[in-house]
Order: C-alpha cells, then structure tokens, then sequence
C-alpha cells in the first residue's frame, strides 16, 4: 500500500488548480469542505502515483457532469409502492454508528434479488445512497463527533446466497465499476457474517487476487458476529440480522419494519425518500415515474480477470450452502 507524502499531496493540489470552472462546483459535492481528505483517498485508489490519481479525479468529476449527479438526490423514484419493491429487492440500510462515530452501512447480500425493476432503477438507487451518505450522512456525523469522519463500516450478511445469483453478474459489475471509479476509499472495514461453511476455502483463492489494501479490510466473522461487532459498536447500531444467532438472518426480519434497517419503513429510509421528494421540490424539478439514466464507465481490464477467476473457482466449489456470490460483493461494494 502506497504511502501518501506531502509531496504528492501539492502536485496534485496544483494540478485541480488548473481544472475548469464546472469540474470545481461539482468538486465541491464530492469534497464537502475536505478537498485534501478527498485527494488523498483518489492517491491511495491509485498507489500514490499522482498522474493517475489526477486522471480518475477529473473523469470522475466528467462523468458526475455529464450524468448530473449533482441532481440525483432530487429525481424520487415513483410511485411509493414501485420504490417500496426497489428497497425490497436491493438490500441495504443504515443500522446505526460504531463507537468511533462511522456509520454502519448493513447489505443483504444473499436475499438481494435485483428483479422487482430495471437495472438503471438499482442503479440510480445505489448512487442515491453513495451521495446521501456523502452529502449528509458523514457531514452530520462529522459534526456530532466532532471530527471528520469520511468513510463508513459495512457488514455484509452472506444469507441465501445461490449459484443462481450469478445471474445479475452484469448489473453488480456495473454497479462495482462506479463505485471503483468515483466512490473510492469510502469504506474503512468490512464484515462478512453469515457465511456458508465452504466460504473460507473459496476466500483462499480468491484474496490472493484481491489489492491489499482491500484485504486488509475484510474481516470474516463466525456466524452472525455479534461477539465481535459489539467490540466496534453498540447493541442498538447492530444489524436486524446480528442481533439472534440463527436468526436466518436477513430473510428473518424481512417481515418487520422498526429494526429492518433494509425496509422502506426503517427511520434511515424515510429520511433518505423524504430528502429526495424535498430536493425535487426545493429545486423545481417535476417528480414523474421514470428511471435516472446513468451512464456505466468500463471495467478495468484486470478487473474483469479477477471476476472471471472468481467465477471458476466458485463453480469448482459448486452451489453447497450457496457461496456462490459472496467475494464478488466484496468488489461490488468495495472500493
């Protein structure tokens, strides 16, 4: 893993100086007051090599203009109940803070379906949570701890996952490629629970493969982990799907609504809809059905190595006690 030196830091400080006009307003959303913070996480997404830095930096900030990103948090996507389906599909929520102020971001790995809507609906849905996270999720949480605070933990839950997942291979890769390439370095620790018993021999082969500095960010916890994540966070900030071992996870509290982090019901998604029904209205825009286009950047080559590989070696393992999903999520929410 590169280390970033001061160095580095004002070569590419003088190199943002020079960027046009519209590249520095949308800089400003993704910086939220902390541009060197923002600098240094782009460095460390490309080893210290500042050239590269740069060049991600500035397409990503072309690819924000060029699809409006800046707008995403004021297009709802209507009606209620069609959303409702979306967040039924795509599990993902806010479950709470760690000890040190980061927030909790919990993932449904193996329940997500990804078939109540199009593939541009998730996606547009996925980017809504990545700019809400950065634009007031952290700002807030900032604010409360008293320092800055910029990325988050995530707990994945590898419940029911099925070789038949594999069928949305092309939507997640999508979805990791923005995240690779625009929302780098946002997370601080992953925790897998949950996971199928032959899951460690698949992690055999596939975290030579990984960037280390994405391995140093996994934690493979026993069974639902809550042992280990109360050493991080509170009992209240745990996961719906942590919180009884044999639960079943996230299948478990689907039926609920006040601790299902992931139902549209849960108090961190009533404030994410409402923020953005609000935005629409603040900003004029007509609130119409539709899906927010967004345009997918391409993979990086090494990348789609790395998923074919992880695609191989999965089927030798087979579909026993469905692991057949669960290290690809660390690339689709892995940054």
């Amino acid at each position: 893993m590169a280390i970033v030196t001061e160095a580095m830091m004002k070569q590419f400080q003088s190199l943002m100086e020079g960027v046009d006009g519209p590249l520095k307003i949308t800089f400003k959303n993704v910086h939220q007051g902390y541009p060197t913070a923002t600098l240094k996480r782009f460095l460390k997404a490309r080893e210290g090599d500042v050239s590269k830095a740069y060049t991600m930096l500035v397409d990503c900030l072309n690819w924000r203009i060029q699809n409006k990103i800046d707008d995403i948090l004021a297009k709802p996507i209507v009606p209620t109940e069609f959303y409702r389906a979306v967040r039924d599909s795509q599990l993902i929520g806010l479950s709470g803070y760690s000890k040190e102020g980061l927030p909790i971001i919990a993932i449904g790995v193996g329940l997500s379906t990804y078939d109540k809507a199009s593939a541009q609906y998730y996606v547009q849905s996925h980017i809504q949570m990545n700019e809400y996270r950065d634009r007031v999720i952290l700002p807030s949480a900032t604010k409360k701890f008293e320092r800055h605070i910029s990325t988050c933990v995530k707990v994945l839950d590898m419940t029911g996952l099925k070789l038949s997942a594999l069928n949305q291979i092309k939507l997640l890769s999508d979805i990791s490629t923005i995240d690779d390439l625009n929302y780098p370095e946002k997370t601080d620790t992953y925790y897998i629970v949950n996971a199928p018993y032959v899951f460690s021999a698949c992690w055999k082969v596939v975290r030579p493969l990984l960037q280390e500095r994405t391995r140093k960010k996994v934690q493979v916890l026993s069974g639902c982990g809550v042992d280990e994540l109360l050493k991080i966070m509170d009992y209240a900030s745990l996961p719906h799907f942590c919180k009884r071992e044999g639960s079943g996870s996230s299948r478990h509290s689907r039926g609920g609504t006040t601790d299902n982090c992931f139902s549209l019901d849960h108090a961190f998604h009533q404030q994410l809809y409402n923020y953005i029904k609000q935005q629409a209205v603040v900003m004029g825009a007509p609130i119409k059905q539709g899906s927010f286009h967004v345009d997918f950047p391409e993979p990086n080559p090494k990348k789609s190595k790395i998923s074919e590989t992880i695609e191989s070696a999965f089927h030798r393992f087979g579909d026993r006690n469905g692991v057949s999903n669960s290290l690809r999520e660390l690339k689709i929410y892995g940054d």
